[in-house]
């Protein structure tokens, strides 16, 4: 039986950082990760794959990242856990004998159970796999129509690559808009606007009643009568933890499946840890709980559960998930912070929001000047910014990334228009008119009046 004194079990992001930074801070441990996949893909690189990476190959995570830190790769598969003896034993028979185990075994597609035809031939998820994932590539090339059945980030993701690669795509989504989880109506309309410019069609509001064909797929059917041409079919209607390992262990599971957590990614067993899709999470606004999966989220937990392992420390733990989204529809950048006005309403907040519109460059001649816009959402009494949405060109990720600090750090409306900033004319917003201020702005006259 071989002795571990930090066992990870998982190779994706989450499991990857959780190793790492454990053998940052305790560096006289031996840490070993373990997981089923010979290679691993980037998470958030995986519609890429499809188009602008021209497959998968592009899209690994070289090993190098964890051998460069001191941690030993095991591939293989971990099935069962004593939490009394402290092991766990593997597909191959072998045992590890552990001190600290970091549970980070991700998620995988939901697969509808109340929708007919999923298992016809050509119907596809996106998993983290990427043998699959080179199979369902080879696949598509003699494919032309192509259903994406969701209209999340993957979604929206994977039709523009496939679009970029020629395809005629159309997305289905129940909610009004496309990305509506994430972005109130204003935004949310515009990555519409810009899917459709790009070629992409957009069916909403709209259930999928069937998928339809003999063996293989060739239609699919709406609630109210439409049929789509179909080659193929996306399913991206969300992921579910795999929590199978913790729960047979005896590990707490929470409703929503996934494995429960503190504020220190502890279970209820102290040294056992949990980060990623499989652990639980809770809002860092509203404490509700959430079934938000993000590489940045899995990320954040992985580097608290790293830091505690063998010492809590109060300053180094997790208060809730702030949900932070991004994308890119060829040059034109969403991204979205903390709760939408929908959402805050929904929950019971009285909100005041702020808008405005400028450029991302100074003055707007400058060539690649783009429109920006920001939208901020604050409590009417107290003043902080719950939320945040940003349109515009590149510079969307770190603006959007600017809001999360902003809300974690419970910043004030006040807060933020007395923050200084730095701008220049080829990289920022003017300092006259610097969209995110100006939406703060928006926000101070509606509080005084």
């Amino acid at each position: 039986m071989k002795q571990i004194d930090v066992l990870v079990i998982g190779g994706s992001a989450a499991g990857i950082v959780a190793a790492t930074t454990a053998r940052s801070f305790y560096p006289d441990r031996k840490v070993m990760l373990i997981r089923k996949e010979e290679k691993v893909l980037v998470p958030c690189g995986i519609p890429y794959m499809f188009g602008t990476l021209g497959g998968s190959e592009k899209n690994v995570v070289p090993d190098q990242v964890l051998s460069g830190a001191g941690v030993d790769l095991v591939v293989g598969e971990a099935v069962s856990i004593d939490q009394e003896k402290k092991t766990c034993s593997l597909a191959d028979g072998s045992v590890l004998q552990f001190e600290k185990l970091v549970l980070a075994t991700g998620s995988t597609p939901v697969q509808p159970g109340w929708l007919p035809g999923t298992d016809l031939e050509n119907v596809f998820f996106i998993p983290k796999n990427k043998e699959y994932l080179d199979n369902q590539s080879i696949e598509f090339e003699s494919c032309n129509k192509v259903v994406v059945i969701g209209g999340g980030f993957i979604g929206v993701e994977m039709a523009d690559e496939l679009v970029k690669a020629g395809k005629d795509v159309t997305i289905v989504e129940l909610l009004p808009h496309v990305l509506s989880l994430a972005f109130d109506e204003e935004l949310a309309m515009k990555a519409e606007e810009a899917l459709r410019k790009r070629g992409v069609k957009i069916v909403s509001g709209r259930k999928v009643q069937k998928i339809v064909g003999d063996g293989k797929v060739s239609a699919v059917l709406l609630d109210d009568g439409e049929t789509l041409d179909a080659d193929a079919v996306i399913l991206s209607v969300g992921y579910q933890p795999n929590s199978e390992l913790a729960k047979n262990a005896g590990l707490g599971v929470n409703d929503l499946g996934f494995i429960r957590v503190n504020e220190y990614m502890r279970t209820e067993n102290p040294d056992i840890f949990a980060v990623g899709d499989c652990a639980e999470k809770f809002s860092f606004i509203t404490r509700t709980p959430k079934r938000t999966m993000l590489a940045s989220t899995s990320c954040a937990e992985a580097r608290i559960a790293g830091m505690n392992l063998y010492k809590l420390s109060t300053v180094r733990s997790f208060t809730g998930t702030l949900s932070i989204f991004c994308t890119a529809i060829g040059d034109e950048a969403f991204g979205a912070a903390g709760v939408t006005e929908n959402l805050a309403n929904e929950r019971g907040f009285e909100v005041v929001t702020g808008l405005f519109e400028g450029i991302d460059r100074h003055p707007g001649s400058l060539p690649d000047t783009h429109v920006q816009i920001v939208k901020l959402i604050a409590s009417v009494d107290s003043g902080i910014i719950l939320g945040g949405e940003v349109y515009g060109g590149s510079s969307v990720g770190e603006l959007t990334n600017l809001i999360g600090f902003i809300i974690q750090n419970r910043m004030t409306v006040d807060a933020v228009l007395t923050s200084q900033i730095g701008t220049h004319p080829l990289l920022t917003a003017p300092p006259t008119a610097y969209p995110l201020i100006k939406a703060a702005e928006s926000i101070a006259r509606k509080r005084i009046g």
